[in-house]
């Protein structure tokens, strides 16, 4: 029960609420109505696993980093609570399992699938050379909509694309906020970010904007797919949430940034997905 808690503990199982609402309103979409069942379930499967798979991945990769780092050096792996073989038996299993739902999904999305590990792997090595880490990491999950789009139609189609790019820089928008508790370790450290490259006040700008651009992508999505104005209402309000995030956050006070981050940004997907919803059906 201990490993278990720390499995869970390692890879934030709570913050699938992230991503999976935007997979859900991909498929929403496609579908225009309800998907299978079938259909979701599947889906549902294949993002876990791959988020799963990527977390386990990314600190395994990342231990002597967050071992080094005071802010993470009693995570998990960082810690030595977990055994690494244990570790990557769990990557290979969830992997595996990434390709069986996405064969249970439709050929494109197995073909495909093997482009998506390969996306969320090699994120874990950006900071070790780029400071467009965040953008790069929010693109790896923007993939989660585009993918789950490409589920129900078994098409490759353009249209998710937007969708896809608005998630990319809305993950990109607070992970760079995020990125401003160890602007002196990753400089003390050789590791690169956008805090680390432009400062704090620099990086508090770049994730402005890269949430302007969210807000500005999910009206385009509307636009093109037709949506009416309950989803334009969610994008409202997703917006006021954003405004308010960046309110709280300063560069002399980064008290909130945790809070900014992460709670607020639990709510966002799913605003848009269930005023999404509501425009479809009603």
């Amino acid at each position: 029960m201990n490993k278990i808690r720390e499995f869970l503990n390692m890879v934030d199982f709570g913050h699938s609420l992230f991503a999976l609402p935007f997979a859900y309103l991909g498929a929403f979409l496609a579908a225009q109505g309800m998907p299978t069942w079938s259909q979701l379930l599947w889906i549902t499967v294949a993002m876990v696993s791959a988020r799963t798979a990527a977390l386990c991945l990314n600190r395994l990769i990342d231990r002597h980093i967050d071992r080094a780092n005071p802010r993470t050096s009693d995570w998990t792996l960082a810690a030595g609570r977990l055994p690494l073989s244990l570790v990557w038996l769990l990557v290979l299993f969830f992997t595996i399992l990434l390709f069986y739902s996405a064969s249970r999904l439709n050929p494109l999305c197995l073909k495909l699938s093997p482009l998506a590990v390969l996306a969320l792997w090699l994120y874990s090595y950006t900071k070790r050379f780029t400071w467009c880490c965040h953008l790069l990491l929010g693109m790896a999950i923007g993939l989660g909509p585009v993918g789950a789009w490409f589920a129900i139609t078994g098409t490759p189609d353009w249209q998710p694309v937007i969708l896809g790019m608005a998630v990319a820089c809305w993950i990109a928008g607070f992970d760079s906020m995020y990125a401003c508790q160890d602007i002196e370790f990753d400089r003390a450290n050789g590791l690169y970010s956008i805090p680390a490259r432009f400062g704090i006040k620099g990086a508090l700008l770049f994730s402005a904007i890269f949430h302007i651009f969210t807000i500005v992508l999910l009206l385009l999505n509307g636009l093109i797919l037709n949506l009416g104005l309950l989803y334009y209402a969610g994008v409202a309000f997703v917006g006021i949430i954003l405004i308010y995030e960046h309110g709280i956050v300063k560069p002399g006070d980064l008290s909130r940034v945790n809070f900014a981050s992460f709670k607020i940004n639990h709510y966002v997907g799913l605003i848009i997905f269930i005023m999404a919803l509501l425009d479809i059906f009603l």
